[in-house]
């Protein structure tokens, strides 16, 4: 579960047009469908080749499953992404090292300087424990969550 910004509702509705025709194509080249495990496989047969069970971030080329010996389209490597996520802090100039966990921590840490209460974080970040998103309360750049003194918002209203 995630956060879905509304900014980008049309451009993951087009991307997913896009991947429609190119799930098309695959099939019409004989490609074999995604892979699933084995226990989905022997339960829903068909289930590879269905649109539903298509990558939304699908690899660019195909290759050959070394399990099954077949071609298949796999999806996007994780190793893609964090080359992305590097090459986007590098040209923000950013000094520090950043992957995609680092945004996970910044997204959560955010949430909370927001106001966010901490069971919807830990809902999103799919923690079991509240204790494991409470770390992130040590490193917020405002304490007590967001919370502001009742001074201080008499001040901007006078």
């Amino acid at each position: 579960m995630t956060v879905l910004p509304e900014v980008l509702v049309e451009r993951l509705r087009a991307h997913r047009d896009r991947l429609r025709g190119l799930h098309e194509q695959d099939r019409a080249a004989g490609l074999a469908g995604v892979w699933l495990p084995e226990a989905l496989t022997r339960k829903y047969p068909g289930a590879g080749v269905s649109w539903e069970w298509f990558w939304f971030f699908p690899s660019r080329q195909t290759s050959l499953d070394p399990h099954a010996g077949v071609e298949r389209r796999h999806h996007l490597l994780e190793g893609a992404f964090q080359f992305a996520v590097r090459k986007a802090a590098r040209k923000a100039r950013l000094d520090k090292r950043v992957t995609p966990h680092t945004l996970r921590h910044s997204f959560a840490t955010h949430l909370l300087e927001g106001g966010t209460d901490i069971r919807s974080v830990q809902d999103l970040l799919g923690h079991v424990d509240v204790a494991t998103t409470q770390i992130y309360t040590h490193v917020m750049n405002r304490p007590g969550l967001g919370i502001r003194s009742p001074l201080d918002a008499a001040e901007v209203e006078g």
